[in-house]
């Protein structure tokens, strides 16, 4: 007779070998991706600092707009769908992600912030980490669920190293595909890849900007108010982050119906921009915007500073530059949660904490990861607030985003089909609204 059941040995002695070899890839995708984030923000660093010493390269942004639009129209025609083409890759996994893909949005991106242009970089260490790890598809020789994996390690590693939060990056790369849903079996790998890369991103010098919250604006507990003030940011963060996913996607969508040739997209995007900028003198709406991020932590703002960054950044990816959109979230929600201090109960700091990681909770429709963000970053006596804004924020920005490519996994209210694209949902709601019209106007038997 046996004195114990050997199963859960011999499935440990499988287990254990997989999750070693699935983890040595992950850690080879946080080299390559934190190194890669490195060089991004290196370049981005010296682009910002170039343009601010000569403040006449914003009137080239229409000629940069051109130069990024035929790079892509000659070479990138299969890259363009950025961010987007990994999520469906990962979830539809059809070729290998192309190599130039790193390259041409590197390029892109840093133009884009060289001549002005009003952009983040998130998207930009996502698709190298991305691109960078699917090369390793054919070397490893990996199925099709690997390669999901593969690419979601990559996302992780990216997003991670790219902002200095590792415990972000990792939920991000599972949060991101779909709505209401998370792959555990990713979770290993997309750990050890954010892990790694932002390791790997500090080990080549490369340091983070640091955004303080004194702790006396903190309480000794979560107070009501307090947790009132954060439901009341979290409602007023998903709306905004809604109304900025749409209106780039609103954007995108007319510049591509009424100029034909893209090149020239951005030319006329390059012209707004750099005309607004000047005519309202507002250069804070350009590049990053990290010093008025700093800034609302710190001092009053004016309340309609995520307003204006809002329109900036619309208009700049809209018209077909390159770069992310979150680190411009990131603005719009501190610069939000500033304002919101004249009308609620916590701290200006705080409530510019909050905002910061709700607006693109609510973007995004990442509600966990930006939890993990806020803690990393302002540290744990923030969590509680940021959890409220950050689900409140997602509950309100209804079934939209920033990727297009999200799946449903779980509708966040009605009835929405499972794995139904966010791209694909106006044309569903307009089939569902013929189907009950037409159903109203039969006649009854």
């Amino acid at each position: 007779m046996k004195m114990f059941d050997r199963s859960p040995l011999r499935e440990l002695a499988d287990v254990l070998p997989r999750a070693a070899r699935a983890s040595a890839v992950a850690a080879l995708v946080g080299v390559m991706a934190g190194s890669a984030s490195a060089l991004l923000l290196v370049a981005l660093e010296i682009a910002t600092d170039t343009r601010l010493l000569h403040p006449w390269l914003l009137w080239l942004l229409p000629v940069a707009g051109f130069a990024v639009g035929w790079l892509y129209l000659r070479l990138g025609a299969s890259v363009e769908a950025g961010n987007n083409l990994l999520i469906d890759e990962i979830h539809d996994p059809r070729r290998v992600v192309p190599l130039r893909m790193a390259p041409l949005v590197l390029a892109g991106t840093v133009i884009t912030h060289l001549f002005g242009g009003s952009a983040g970089r998130e998207g930009t260490a996502v698709q190298m980490g991305g691109a960078l790890a699917d090369q390793l598809t054919h070397v490893f020789r990996l199925s099709g669920e690997q390669r999901r994996v593969l690419l979601m390690s990559g996302i992780a590693a990216g997003f991670a190293s790219v902002f200095g939060t590792p415990l972000a990056g990792a939920v991000f790369g599972l949060e991101v595909l779909a709505i209401g849903r998370l792959r555990y079996d990713a979770l290993l790998p997309c750990v050890v890849a954010a892990l790694v890369g932002d390791a790997v991103t500090r080990a080549w010098g490369v340091h983070h900007t640091a955004y303080t919250i004194a702790p006396q604006w903190f309480g000794a507990s979560i107070s009501l108010s307090g947790a009132m003030s954060a439901a009341a940011a979290g409602v007023a963060c998903g709306l905004v982050g809604m109304g900025f996913a749409q209106a780039t996607h609103a954007m995108s969508g007319f510049m591509k119906r009424r100029i034909a040739y893209a090149p020239l997209r951005p030319v006329v995007g390059g012209v707004a921009v750099a005309a607004a900028a000047t005519a309202l003198g507002t250069p804070q709406y350009l590049g990053l915007g990290i010093p008025t991020i700093v800034d609302a932590f710190h001092t009053t703002l004016p309340w309609y500073d995520f307003l204006g960054k809002t329109l900036f950044t619309v208009v700049t990816l809209g018209s077909g530059f390159k770069g992310g959109e979150v680190t411009p979230l990131f603005y719009i929600g501190a610069t939000l949660g500033n304002a919101l201090s004249h009308v609620l109960t916590l701290p200006a700091p705080v409530l510019a904490g909050i905002g910061f990681v709700a607006v693109f909770a609510g973007a995004a429709n990442t509600p966990i990861a930006s939890t993990l963000m806020a803690i990393e970053i302002f540290g744990p006596q923030i969590g509680s607030y940021a959890a409220i804004a950050c689900v409140l924020a997602y509950l309100c920005s209804g079934h939209t985003g920033i990727y297009k490519a999200q799946r449903v996994g779980h509708g966040k209210h009605g009835v929405v089909p499972e794995g139904t694209r966010l791209a694909d949902l106006p044309a569903w709601r307009e089939a569902q609204r013929a189907r009950t019209q037409a159903a109203d106007e039969s006649p009854p038997r």
